[in-house]
């Protein structure tokens, strides 16, 4: 697969948060459903604040802790027009994607290193590997055949001696379309990694 194409760029970026996370989710955590944070927040003025004022007066002011009080933050700013789904704090758009592969840490992270156990799986990409740290991490930028770009980052989270979660960081993307472009990519691609290593 060359890449996304152009017609798949034109399909939704995603979930809000405020669509992840229930009203009654978050009253249980923090006191307050969605509607109550985002009158809070503009009662305090935050649509005139930057993300880190924000997840800051959620966290001192309201007592919420730093997962919930981001999340706090992250669906205002995406209530508000403030951010996209997909676009960070600032303003830069990056998608990501996770598979747990039955395979040691270091056969996953070779099958990004490696160029030829790499073209057996992500065909038409360009990797330029830019930190490379054996059964750990990898980080690389990207180029693929349909002008696609970007840099991805490549964790591992060890469960087993053969048991690996993979997670995959793709950033400095160009807009909102080619974040859900790549996020359906990376879903594809994860899925024929594990069928390579686990074949």
């Amino acid at each position: 697969m060359a890449g996304p194409s152009v017609g798949a760029m034109s399909g939704s970026t995603g979930k809000r948060i405020t669509e992840k996370l229930s009203d009654q989710a978050l009253r249980e955590a923090t006191g307050k459903d969605w509607p109550q944070w985002f009158a809070a927040l503009d009662a305090w003025g935050a649509t005139a604040r930057g993300h880190t004022e924000i997840a800051r007066h959620v966290r001192e002011e309201h007592a919420v802790d730093g997962w919930y009080a981001q999340s706090v933050t992250v669906g205002y700013e995406q209530e508000r027009g403030l951010r996209e789904v997909g676009q960070s704090s600032t303003g830069d758009w990056r998608t990501s994607g996770s598979k747990t592969i039955e395979a040691t840490a270091a056969r996953v992270i070779e099958a990004f290193a490696d160029d030829d156990v790499r073209a057996r799986w992500l065909p038409d990409v360009d990797l330029s590997l830019r930190t490379h740290r054996p059964a750990k991490s990898v980080t690389a930028d990207f180029k693929d055949a349909s002008g696609g770009g970007g840099r991805i980052s490549v964790t591992l989270t060890v469960k087993g001696p053969e048991k690996t979660v993979v997670g995959v960081g793709h950033e400095k993307l160009r807009d909102a379309a080619e974040v859900a472009a790549y996020k359906v990519f990376w879903r594809e691609r994860l899925a024929d990694l594990k069928s390579l290593l686990e074949d």
